[in-house]
């Protein structure tokens, strides 16, 4: 069943396997159920003499395990940053602010957005 938010709106089937995804990985349960696998691989080395099949299998699964979060978590960070800049715009627009240089920020260098805040936010003096 798609996610409806509160204006009706649904979301994509990727985005909703992403959220959900994330949610789901991002529980202290999956922290010790991955802590859990990595034991019982480490345990399982003498048994299997430390193979090179046994160092494989590890190395395999964190590999791919790695490669799939990445786009999972890439995805649904895409997804709350543009939802807050889309939110942020609102408000801007709601409390009429002129600077359009603050609509277009995200665009701007590291140097640039710490030379507008040194404008912008008052410095106390060093005591």
């Amino acid at each position: 069943m798609p996610t409806t938010s509160r204006t009706g709106s649904t979301a994509g089937p990727f985005a909703r396997f992403t959220t959900a995804a994330a949610n789901a990985l991002g529980r202290p349960g999956m922290f010790l159920l991955a802590a859990a696998l990595i034991v019982a691989w480490a345990v399982s080395g003498p048994f299997l003499d430390f193979s090179d099949t046994w160092q494989l299998i590890i190395n395999t699964l964190t590999t791919l395990i790695t490669f799939l979060m990445v786009f999972v978590i890439q995805n649904t960070q895409n997804r709350d940053s543009a939802a807050v800049h889309l939110k942020l715009d609102v408000l801007m627009r709601r409390l009429d602010v002129q600077d359009p240089g603050l609509y277009d920020a995200e665009h701007r260098s590291e140097e640039e957005l710490e030379a507008e805040d040194e404008l912008v936010t008052p410095r106390s003096p060093r005591q």
